[in-house]
């Protein structure tokens, strides 16, 4: 397996890179920091989704008559390492970009591409992501959220939890059940919601980081046009499921997330606090984030063949929240008392790490899919497959 670029993988990530090192941002602010200035990341991010959509980099995946440049995964996967390599990984666009955008392109009528694709892509309106609920977390299709069909509208009563960005978010993709008769798979309905909607009420979440970036969405009789409506009543697990595929490959690698080199620069500079246990646990850190950088290149390599990749990146969303969690533990340890005194980088991964073995799905999810697909092992016997979804117990 050869992991070295193409002549022309080689020629786009040159380019890339030559866009990136002229037009990047004098200042950077990254979306998850604790002490994020709002109106600063909203300004500066717009401006740098709108340069990059004028210059064509904005959605690169999606078809050019949205703004995209009709590229493929690998394109995709070189651009992100780009970005990661100046410290411009994660953006609120992301949402929008990743997930909204790919889903409406496959799912979307030509009305709601033609009024939603373009003002993504040029960063005139930021998307967030209403799936989660208290009791659908892991297991998502059990939700809850109602919707009644009322003439031409949807009534939508429930509660969102988990929602990155709400409180700044223009639209979200929303899921909702709008047939408790049938099996929880099945009565489920996509929508794209305007967050400016009468009754919607957004309270955010305090993290033990400090931070607020996750809210919890309340949705009060809720009206939503039918014509809002993403692909067929009832089917909306299927658009959910081309969400989801989206999400999870845009987690698959370390990203903006972690930076090994930052660790071992860190490392060197606190030699007094590298006993054997911090250099051993260095070493496997070490080995695990190689492996992550293994398993991209493998999925790279499957998509450069055509092959859609299968269970890679659950292994891979695993490998990141280990990586992320010792590496946040690392960072504090070689810190010594300065980690206990003031807030810094070390202290906001680690308090921020047990997140990664629940976003996107669960590591016990993960390794469900794990053992199915790449062990062989049989499917987890389940007391609520095909019972309509108003009969399931429920504590």
């Amino acid at each position: 397996m050869d992991f070295r670029d193409s002549e022309k993988e080689a020629a786009f990530r040159g380019e890339a890179r030559a866009f990136l090192e002229a037009h990047k941002p004098a200042k950077w602010q990254h979306p998850f920091d604790d002490d994020v200035d709002e109106h600063a990341l909203l300004t500066g991010s717009r401006a740098w989704q709108r340069t990059l959509y004028e210059n064509g980099w904005g959605a690169i995946l999606w078809p050019r008559d949205f703004g995209g440049r009709g590229l493929g995964p690998i394109e995709a996967i070189i651009w992100n390492q780009e970005l990661v390599r100046l410290g411009l990984g994660e953006s609120i666009f992301v949402v929008g970009t990743a997930m909204a955008g790919p889903t409406i392109i496959a799912h979307g009528t030509p009305e709601q591409k033609s009024r939603y694709l373009e003002p993504l892509a040029r960063g005139d309106e930021i998307w967030c992501q209403l799936f989660s609920e208290p009791g659908a977390g892991s297991d998502l299709a059990a939700l809850s959220a109602r919707a009644v069909k009322d003439g031409d509208d949807w009534v939508v009563t429930g509660q969102k939890t988990w929602c990155s960005g709400a409180h700044y978010a223009d639209f979200g993709i929303l899921l909702t059940r709008s047939d408790f008769s049938v099996p929880k798979h099945a009565g489920i309905t996509y929508f794209l919601l305007d967050m400016r909607t009468p009754g919607i009420e957004i309270r955010p979440l305090r993290q033990m980081s400090g931070g607020s970036h996750f809210n919890d969405v309340f949705l009060n009789e809720v009206r939503i046009p039918d014509a809002n409506r993403l692909g067929p009543v009832g089917a909306g697990w299927g658009a959910a499921m081309t969400t989801l595929l989206n999400e999870r490959m845009a987690l698959g690698g370390t990203g903006g997330f972690f930076s090994f080199d930052e660790l071992a620069a860190f490392a060197r500079a606190n030699k007094e606090r590298l006993d054997g246990v911090t250099r051993d646990q260095l070493a496997r850190l070490y080995t695990w984030n190689k492996t992550l950088d293994l398993l991209n290149a493998r999925v790279v390599t499957k998509l450069g063949r055509g092959v859609i990749p299968d269970a890679e990146s659950s292994v891979m969303k695993l490998a990141l929240g280990r990586i992320l969690t010792l590496g946040g533990e690392l960072g504090l340890r070689l810190a010594g008392p300065d980690a206990l005194l003031r807030r810094g980088h070390w202290q906001h991964q680690f308090l921020t790490a047990p997140s990664m073995h629940i976003a996107g799905g669960t590591d016990e999810i993960q390794k469900n899919v794990v053992a199915e697909r790449v062990l062989g092992l049989p499917r987890e016997a389940r007391s609520d497959r095909n019972v309509p979804f108003d009969e399931i117990p429920r504590s």
